[in-house]
């Protein structure tokens, strides 16, 4: 399935929403989606992962690239991920370091 990640940001919270399948083809898009949002003054980096069908080795180096790049004081939000992106997630370890939930609403 095709890749796309949309950047969306409000107030000092960057929301990227990602669909289909994110591998080495893909991870250019989502990193440039990535550096956008870091260069912006946001608190919370969410990554809307409900249509996203798979995560490879690639996807999962942008994941950490995204973690280093929006520094300790972004938190990055897991949102939605299908069973088999967060078991990608939890075998590798990164659900460690990311706050994975099935839901996150934008206070207004």
């Amino acid at each position: 399935m095709a890749f796309s990640a949309t950047l969306e940001t409000i107030n000092d919270i960057a929301q990227i929403t990602l669909s289909g399948d994110l591998d080495a083809s893909s991870a250019g898009l989502f990193k440039a989606e990535i550096e956008k949002a870091a260069g912006q003054p946001v608190k919370h980096l969410v990554l809307l992962m409900k249509d996203l069908e798979y995560i490879a080795s690639a996807g999962l180096r942008v994941l950490i690239f995204a973690k280093q790049k929006m520094g300790v004081h972004a938190d990055i939000y897991v949102v939605g991920a299908q069973e088999m992106v967060l078991d990608t997630l939890e075998k590798t370890g990164f659900d460690q370091s990311v706050i994975v939930t099935d839901t996150y609403v934008i206070a207004a």
